[in-house]
């Protein structure tokens, strides 16, 4: 892999948000060596019954970032 040193104050924010995904990613290929802490199962048990109930709905991954993107944008926008 090449190594490329750029401060992070340079990088813009999508490109800063593309550096965040590139780097879930990576974590996500080695995900069997990360166990999760004990309180994900209550917080993923309390998200199904309020889907079940119809509280709370759900999105497709590309959606989500889309939606969380331009919040995030017009958040920023002045």
């Amino acid at each position: 892999m090449e190594r490329i040193d750029i401060p992070l104050s340079q990088l813009t924010f999508a490109q800063k948000l593309d550096l965040m995904e590139t780097i879930w990613g990576d974590l996500a290929r080695e995900e069997k060596t990360l166990e999760s802490p004990a309180w994900h199962e209550a917080v993923l048990s309390d998200r199904k019954k309020a889907l079940s109930a119809g509280k709370s709905t759900v999105s497709d991954w590309e959606e989500a970032k889309d939606r969380i993107r331009k919040n995030i944008s017009e958040a920023f926008t002045v």
